[in-house]
């Protein structure tokens, strides 16, 4: 790994340990997390790597391959209000950590993600990776719902994304060729395994990165509870606080009798909730059975839902879905996380998987030739959750 080798050439020795945390993928769930709705979750075996070793004057010292500028604070004056720069997700985590435990050593890291930034949950796995090493140098032990909800916490809090507990909850508790499915209302669990064909995980870079804090993230979610607000609310049933609402408070009958009340901005935003609710849940199904070909037309139609209902994705993403809707050897695929650029990920044949990735950048490229050398395909298997 890269990140070891700059390590050395920085410090002059090498790293004490390496942490690692993958990237995820969530073929269906899209968009429901937040909403208390359930989810469908894999972790792949590409993410962050950090290599680092413990600094006893409880400097954070952070240097990463993928953005230009190094960061540094101390772990006992950790700035009360984000930064602006990319070391923010760190910042973050260790806040996080410091109100568990007080905090005594800082570390030296280099950070190397594997894959371009977009639509796999790299947010997450960088503040997963860092605060497990952070903690480990400072001999604090975490349990997986302590990770989880720290790194979600740092994220919303101090990044300013109002994300839900998808990322943080596949990047720990998934288990290669198992199927995580969460229900993020109450936090129970399975992990599915697979007992169906062969398959790979393609995962197609647009070109274009994205940021969740300035993108319509937040307002996708405004939106959501917004419908969950009137639909209670015309139903005559009782509601709380705005910010504490969620459309899993609404009864489907509900939904169904109401939803032509909504203005449509708020009906499509809940038609995308209940119907991927359903999607999820039948694909649960579907994987325990080995069923891929469901499994995949699910996907798809997960990916439909999203550009019609929560009307996320550029143009470039859709044409990308689009794309993938029409190529031979994909079972199914969508835009990976939250559809504002990034990528799609898709389950494909393995015996078709390298035609899969040269048909779909020969039509993708060919949209838009600006992006050569920019687009990436890359092909992975599910993983394990984070390690040290």
């Amino acid at each position: 790994m890269r990140c070891e080798e700059v390590y050395f050439e920085t410090y002059g020795r090498a790293p004490e340990a390496v942490a690692f945390c993958p990237y995820r993928i969530s073929p269906l769930g899209a968009h429901i997390d937040h909403q208390y709705g359930k989810i469908n979750g894999l972790a792949i075996d590409k993410g962050i790597h950090i290599a680092y070793s413990r600094k006893e004057n409880g400097v954070v010292e952070l240097q990463s391959l993928n953005f230009p500028k190094r960061a540094q604070f101390h772990v006992n004056s950790i700035p009360e209000e984000k930064v602006g720069d990319w070391a923010d997700h760190m910042r973050g985590a260790a806040l996080q950590l410091h109100q568990k435990q007080p905090l005594r050593y800082g570390i030296s890291a280099v950070i190397e993600g594997s894959l371009p930034i977009g639509g796999l949950s790299s947010s997450a796995a960088v503040i997963i990776a860092f605060m497990s090493a952070l903690a480990k140098v400072n001999r604090i032990t975490l349990d997986p719902w302590e990770t989880i909800m720290m790194a979600k916490a740092a994220e919303n809090k101090y990044v300013g994304v109002n994300c839900g507990k998808l990322d943080q909850s596949c990047e720990v508790l998934c288990r290669k060729d198992q199927l995580l499915y969460l229900d993020c209302a109450d936090d129970s669990y399975s992990l599915i395994p697979w007992i169906g064909p062969k398959f790979k995980i393609a995962v197609l870079f647009s070109g274009l990165e994205r940021s969740l804090a300035t993108s319509a993230y937040n307002l996708r979610q405004d939106e959501c509870k917004a419908a969950a607000y009137s639909l209670l609310a015309h139903a005559g049933l009782e509601y709380g606080k705005f910010a504490d609402t969620r459309l899993r408070d609404v009864p489907t009958p509900v939904f169904e009798q109401y939803k032509d009340r909504l203005p449509v901005n708020f009906r499509k935003r809940a038609e995308h909730y209940f119907s991927e609710y359903r999607r999820a849940e039948e694909g649960a199904e579907a994987w325990r059975k080995g069923d891929l070909e469901t499994y995949g037309k699910l996907i798809f139609e997960s990916g439909r839902s999203s550009v019609e209902n929560y009307e996320c994705g550029c143009s470039e993403l859709i044409t990308l879905y689009n794309i993938m809707t029409e190529t031979d050897g994909i079972y199914g695929g969508r835009f990976s996380g939250a559809g504002f650029k990034g990528c799609c990920m898709a389950l494909v044949d393995p015996d078709k998987a390298e035609d899969v990735l040269y048909a779909v950048e020969e039509r993708y490229l060919a949209v838009y030739p600006a992006l050569k050398g920019k687009y990436l395909g890359a092909l992975c298997d599910s993983a394990d959750g984070v390690r040290l």
